[in-house]
């Protein structure tokens, strides 16, 4: 039986995607992301000095935070304050990986970046958002400084996006949302730069096994995906 997408969409289609940049006042960078029914609100922080174990080597950092608001879901779901769960613990810190492949740390200097993903509505897909729209944010925040002269060069070297793939019945669809990724025997999420550099791949086979047949077949669905969502940061990036 084919899986019937409750969106209509084909497998091969993003959710619409829309970039608010200059979302928030005080940010050095803010996006609204939103993919569909899920919205995450990146910002991006400016800070001076850098961990212990960077410091005097003239090399830069980013980190990530993570947190999904009480009210981003059908039932509301506890605020984390000072345990954070297994779950948030993982995101931020593939968010972070993700955006730190992005930069040249030693063109950065002793700074610290922070981003910020702050998911407002939930539809699936909130990490792989999360990456897609910090991304914009990062840029936001990185052209002010060379435009005042703080860098000399900018340290963006890549595009970097994500996105979900599911196999449904057997099939592979590109970028789930919330009914599609309950249902799915396997969910990957994949982060790559736009020469389709694989930067992760996280992913488990919830019923049964996976075939090395349906990986590359869901692979090659994300690829296109991450040409899409690359080609919409580029978009958002030149308005």
């Amino acid at each position: 039986m084919i899986w019937s997408r409750p969106d209509g969409r084909q497998a091969h289609q993003l959710r619409p995607l829309r970039f608010q940049r200059d979302y928030t006042r005080f940010a050095a960078g803010s996006v609204l992301a939103e993919a569909g029914d899920t919205k995450v609100l990146c910002t991006v922080s400016v800070q001076p000095g850098v961990p212990k174990f960077l410091e005097g080597t003239g090399q830069g950092w980013l980190t990530a935070e993570y947190r999904m608001l009480p009210g981003a879901t059908p039932e509301r779901q506890q605020r984390e304050l000072i345990k954070l769960s297994g779950r948030t613990q993982e995101i931020q810190r593939l968010i972070g990986r993700s955006l730190r492949a992005a930069l040249d740390l030693q063109a950065l200097g002793e700074r610290t970046l922070v981003v910020d993903a702050d998911v407002l509505q939930a539809d699936a897909g909130t990490r792989t958002l999360a990456v897609t729209g910090g991304f914009v944010a990062l840029v936001d925040a990185i052209r002010p400084l060379i435009k005042q002269g703080v860098l000399v060069q900018s340290p963006i070297r890549h595009h970097v996006a994500a996105v979900s793939v599911g196999l449904l019945n057997g099939q592979a669809f590109l970028d789930l949302n919330y009914p599609e990724d309950v249902a799915a025997a396997v969910d990957l999420n994949v982060v790559a730069t736009e020469e389709l550099d694989l930067l992760e791949i996280q992913g488990t086979a919830e019923e049964g096994t996976l075939s090395r047949q349906q990986l590359n077949q869901m692979l090659d669905l994300a690829e296109q995906g991450i040409e899409s969502l690359i080609a919409a940061q580029q978009q958002a990036l030149a308005e």
